[in-house]
């Protein structure tokens, strides 16, 4: 794309696939989404276990085929859309296993959490986070069997391409693989489409040479690097019918042959076997643990120790409160007393259980070691939810400064403290 800036492809891109999503989430796109999905290699009783709203038609493959995955397994895709492969991967790979949808678009995210919920995954198994893929991926290093990828690397700017692959080179375990489902050029694009924005955002114009395509891979460090033509009708795919691979924006149809200037492709390639690999927890792939839920809307107040203290010894009165401890390891060293004990990790996904004992609490009163991470995030997806359920009777608060501070003040209360 010689006359586009990178940031204008990256918005063009995001503002498309979010506008598809949206659309998506308010009509049925069983129909076409799922003509699409089996069209280029996806089998019928695999898309009849997800949810319809997950099968959007935005690929140009079938990678999750092709990945052989096995339980147990970590798995991450790029640029997830509305979770198809996420969800299909998730179902391979078990509880034991976990696959992470990485998405430019808070929309999409949207989505695929809304079909994961409806298949009944929690992000422990299926997980999907709100990050650019032009960026440094927010997963820790060699801890990903295997990255799986359809129809989003030609999306990406030239630089954007290169970093991405490196990026997953380095998520990558030793011996990792990757299966990325692409269009790829057949030839030198002609210039009028290298710079039609409509024509990049519909997959075509964004696509590169299977030498340069190569050597990209090879550069960031893969071996085995191999390219297998999947045959696909790209000019049925990028057509701009609505819910076609390449019709995230809406289009007119393509004057010229599609097929004769790109095609469809498999890409696989494996990072080299290393002795001194480590097995890792699913749970902590994620360099944030929290992309994995709905970012917190709400804003609790907070309450001071004299405050809670207060309460507890009976010299003034806050109403029915509970207080709680979102620590998990590291509440081993002492804590409010009477305290309850719920893992921020997985409050999110137990709030309607939470709901259930603790809507009657006048006051709900989260802490942390410090309470600037853990504790407020919990309190706010509490208040998000009772604001979300219509309660009125419960409200959610932040222990000020964190059990640290309140264990440096009360260590030698025994009415206010527990070890």
């Amino acid at each position: 794309m010689s006359n586009l800036a990178d940031n204008s492809l990256v918005s063009a891109v995001e503002e498309a696939y979010s506008q598809k999503a949206r659309s998506a989430a308010k009509s049925n796109y069983r129909l076409v989404g799922y003509e699409i999905a089996q069209s280029v290699g996806y089998r019928e009783n695999d898309l009849k276990s997800i949810p319809s709203k997950s099968q959007l038609g935005v690929g140009c493959g079938s990678p999750v085929d092709a990945a052989n995955l096995k339980d147990g397994e970590i798995v991450v895709d790029l640029g997830s859309g509305g979770g198809i492969d996420v969800l299909l991967a998730a179902q391979k790979v078990g509880p034991r296993g976990r696959a992470i949808g990485i998405d430019i678009s808070p929309d999409m995210i949207a989505l695929a959490r809304q079909n994961a919920t409806e298949k009944g995954f929690k992000p422990s198994q299926a997980a999907f986070v709100v990050a650019s893929l032009i960026e440094p991926l927010p997963i820790r290093s060699n801890t990903v069997d295997c990255v799986l990828s359809n129809c989003v690397i030609n999306l990406l700017p030239q630089g954007g391409k290169e970093g991405a692959l490196k990026e997953v080179y380095r998520i990558l375990k030793p011996g990792g693989r990757v299966i990325l489902d692409d269009i790829v050029a057949k030839r030198q694009l002609p210039e009028e489409i290298r710079n039609d924005l409509t024509a990049y955002v519909n997959c075509i114009s964004g696509s590169i040479l299977i030498e340069e395509y190569k050597a990209v891979l090879q550069s960031a460090g893969f071996e085995n690097v191999a390219f297998l033509e999947t045959g696909n009708d790209l000019q049925a795919i990028c057509s701009g019918v609505s819910g076609s691979c390449c019709s995230a924006k809406a289009s007119s149809k393509p004057k010229y042959d599609v097929n004769a200037l790109v095609g469809s492709y498999q890409i696989t390639a494996i990072k080299a076997l290393d002795a001194s690999l480590v097995e890792c927890d699913p749970a902590s792939v994620l360099l944030r643990w929290w992309d994995a839920y709905p970012k917190v809307k709400s804003t609790p107040g907070s309450i001071s120790r004299e405050e809670l203290a207060s309460h507890m010894l009976g010299e003034s009165k806050l109403g029915q409160i509970a207080v709680i401890d979102v620590r998990r390891d590291d509440r081993v060293g002492g804590h409010v007393r009477g305290s309850e004990n719920w893992h921020a990790q997985t409050f999110y996904d137990e709030l309607p259980l939470f709901l259930e004992s603790h809507q009657n609490m006048d006051r709900v009163i989260f802490y942390c070691g410090s309470s600037s991470g853990r504790g407020p995030r919990c309190a706010g997806w509490y208040q998000d939810f009772v604001n979300e359920k219509g309660i009125t009777s419960s409200t959610a608060y932040v222990l000020q400064d964190g059990v640290k501070a309140w264990l440096a003040e009360y260590k030698d209360e025994a009415g206010l403290v527990e070890f």
